[in-house]
């Protein structure tokens, strides 16, 4: 919102949209990055099951959780402006607490479950069930993850609605 003051300040247009087609703009560069990808799969010999079928329904809820989480970053941004550094150190923390460069299994039995309450976690390792092993994911890891796409979207809609009749002034 930073980046387009006049469509929030002298345009009408529910502000939340801003911030939905940004996240949107993002989600569909993400599905063509798996439209390659399963071709390339193919490719290394990797099998692809049934279970690939399930892959959107990951995207749409890791849309949702983001959707949630830029609602409430975009709007505490607004109001505090220099809410974004502080943004950069937990996202740089938080790439490492989740296993995008290493498998979870790496993580010691006693961290397991505090390790796994990270939506993002199951995000990525249900992925990579989807697609590599060929297998759906568990009835808590799709339970924990759709709980925490709600409750990010319902904490960030509530809180941008809260802040947002200020946005005009603090541009």
């Amino acid at each position: 919102m930073i980046a387009n003051p006049s469509l929030v300040s002298k345009v009408y247009l529910p502000r939340h949209i801003i911030v939905f087609s940004n996240n949107l703009a993002s989600f569909l560069s993400a599905a063509l990055e798996f439209v390659v990808l399963l071709p390339l799969l193919v490719l290394l010999n990797v099998n692809l099951a049934a279970t690939a079928l399930f892959l959107p329904v990951i995207l749409v809820l890791e849309f949702m959780l983001v959707f949630g989480l830029s609602l409430l970053l975009s709007s505490l941004n607004l109001k505090y402006r220099d809410f974004y550094q502080l943004w950069d150190i937990a996202l740089q923390l938080g790439f490492f607490l989740s296993p995008i460069v290493y498998s979870a299994t790496l993580i010691p039995e006693r961290y397991q479950l505090l390790y796994s309450l990270n939506p993002v976690t199951r995000l990525v390792e249900s992925t990579r069930r989807i697609l590599l092993q060929q297998q759906l994911p568990s009835l808590l890891d799709s339970t924990v993850i759709v709980l925490s796409a709600a409750v990010f979207l319902l904490i960030g809609f509530v809180i941008f609605r809260h802040l947002e009749g200020g946005f005009a002034e603090e541009l």
